[in-house]
């Protein structure tokens, strides 16, 4: 069986039994490999299918009225994406890659059947998707009510918090392949507010960079600054139904 990386984002917070592991990889289909900048949907456009992130990193946008964008979400490997336009047939974002990526393709309707046939997984997939809700909840927050330094700061704890989970091994530091333009797309700042913010956490001496490279030296200091919770650590599954044989 071939390397899922949505059954090993599911297996770190769920024993998954090997139907359960089957049947996840049994949808997950049409390999596609992404260059950096490269669109895998568009707004506006079919929504026929989720995607799953087994490599690289992405991001989903939306395009405003004056031209800019607002980035909303980034994507890492195990990622379940386009999530956001399951409701109809036309995407509701844009999904683009930020480095080189390989997405699997999981139609809408393979979703369902996996629905009826997992509903464990099912189940689980309803508990992370509304974890990430509130996650988004708390970063809106940051960016509607705090300034700069809050809002970059929360963003680093929480791509830190999902790379934990989702990359395994990641303790304090993990490659950014963000431009200063992403973030400020983001965070709703210019590439010169996100540079002078960047560089004012290096001062503070909360954060190092070497290259793409960054470390959180002072985690706990940007936590009480914040108030940022991990939504990703810790998913509840007790209350799922039993495994089907």
């Amino acid at each position: 069986m071939q390397f899922s990386g949505l059954t090993a984002r599911l297996g770190r917070s769920l024993d998954l039994t090997d139907a359960e592991r089957a049947a996840i990889a049994h949808v997950e289909q049409g390999e596609r490999r992404l260059k950096a900048g490269d669109v895998l949907m568009a707004e506006g456009g079919d929504s026929n299918s989720l995607y799953i992130v087994r490599q690289g990193w992405m991001h989903s946008s939306t395009r405003l009225i004056s031209g800019g964008r607002q980035i909303l979400r980034f994507h890492y490997a195990g990622d379940l994406i386009g999530t956001s336009s399951i409701a109809w047939a036309q995407a509701s974002t844009t999904l683009t890659a930020i480095s080189d990526c390989l997405v699997t393709d999981l139609p809408k309707k393979d979703l369902g059947l996996l629905f009826l046939a997992q509903p464990r997984v099912a189940g689980l997939l309803y508990a992370i998707a509304a974890a990430e809700n509130v996650a988004m909840s708390d970063r809106l927050t940051s960016i509607g009510r705090m300034g700069a330094t809050e809002r970059l700061s929360t963003l680093l704890l929480d791509i830190l918090a999902r790379l934990r989970v989702t990359a395994g091994g990641i303790v304090d530091s993990f490659d950014l392949p963000l431009t200063q333009s992403d973030i400020g797309d983001a965070l709703g700042l210019t590439k010169v507010h996100v540079n002078r913010t960047i560089r004012g956490l290096e001062r503070a001496g909360v954060i190092e960079r070497n290259g793409r490279r960054v470390r959180i030296v002072d985690e706990a200091a940007l936590i009480e600054s914040t108030g940022f919770t991990d939504r990703y650590g810790e998913i509840a599954t007790d209350w799922l139904p039993p495994a089907r044989a």
